[in-house]
């Protein structure tokens, strides 16, 4: 894969959002549908399906060097990159298809891929909303089926190696991550990314869950790379989330001002708190401000009426 720029957390600008869009300027490509090597037992195919929310694509996982694997994140339901995920597989035994959640880039080949290797689809819970997100692609996957749902802490094993469901809502309410106990690796998912941090959007967004299971991250000792859905791995995982709880804490502390400066709509908060940000994102950006007030709401430092949003009373 294209070497890719990781923004800092500290940086403002550009790293002044809570997500992140690709330079228009940059012609970021894969190589897309081929199988490279990632890691300690995972290689990893990237899918044709490059956004500003997706950045270059999704990124496939397969797990397992032997005759048996495991696939997680199959992606969007495209011919080429089936195709180049059957390849990669070749001869080995599919011994489960494995989802993070179920946004329309990640789960959806899940069936295809079922249907071609007799594999059984397992991870998280089926989720079907109707999403007010800021873009078409984040609504749910209606397809998605599921043979096996895992719960926080149970595992599937192939030759060689052992995955682990690490419960994450937040990103969504379904949301697992998948830790490799084999090579200390975790795949992430859309919890913890290597190119930008993730919205959170509500009904089914949740910043409170979003940060305790960020915390409950940071308190796995053994994780020494994090293999995300998109872009580079991240190889010092615990101060990567470290550094994002100190961001999403910032924007606590920028939406308060916010608010003591007299904006109570988040439509008039986001133009100021994501400046030299693409405007296309600015929805996005809209939807992790509503999450962080509803979870501030929570705790009794604001409230709010019908779109104004204020400190709550002492």
């Amino acid at each position: 894969m294209a070497r890719v720029e990781r923004r800092e957390w500290l940086d403002t600008p550009p790293y002044n959002a809570h997500i992140a869009s690709m330079d228009a300027s940059r012609d970021i490509e894969g190589p897309y549908a081929v199988a490279e090597h990632a890691g300690q037992l995972v290689r990893r195919v990237l899918a044709r399906n490059p956004s500003p929310f997706t950045y270059t694509g999704t990124q496939t996982y397969i797990v397992g060097d032997a005759g048996e694997v495991a696939v997680i994140d199959p992606g969007p339901d495209r011919p080429e990159h089936l195709e180049a995920l059957i390849a990669a597989i070749g001869d080995a035994r599919v011994l489960a298809i494995c989802c993070t959640h179920t946004h329309r880039d990640h789960s959806p080949a899940a069936a295809s891929l079922s249907a071609s290797t007799g594999a059984p689809i397992v991870g998280c819970a089926p989720l079907v909303l109707d999403d007010d997100g800021p873009r078409a692609d984040v609504a749910f996957d209606p397809t998605y089926r599921p043979h096996r749902v895992l719960a926080d802490g149970e595992a599937i094993a192939g030759e060689g190696w052992t995955l682990t469901a690490v419960a994450t809502p937040g990103h969504t309410s379904n949301h697992l991550c998948f830790a490799l106990e084999e090579a200390g690796a975790l795949f992430t998912g859309d919890h913890v990314m290597g190119w930008s941090t993730s919205v959170v959007s509500p009904p089914d967004g949740d910043m409170t869950a979003y940060l305790a299971s960020l915390q409950k991250l940071h308190d796995r000792m053994g994780d020494t790379v994090y293999y995300p859905a998109h872009g580079p791995a991240v190889e010092k995982p615990r101060q990567l989330v470290r550094g994002m709880i100190g961001h999403r804490r910032s924007r606590e502390k920028q939406i308060l001002r916010q608010i003591e400066a007299g904006r109570t709509r988040i439509a008039d908060m986001v133009p100021q708190m994501y400046k030299g940000v693409d405007e296309r994102l600015w929805p996005a950006a809209g939807r992790s401000v509503h999450a962080h007030l509803i979870d501030l709401e929570r705790r009794g430092v604001t409230m709010r009426d019908k779109d104004n949003w204020t400190l709550a009373e002492p």
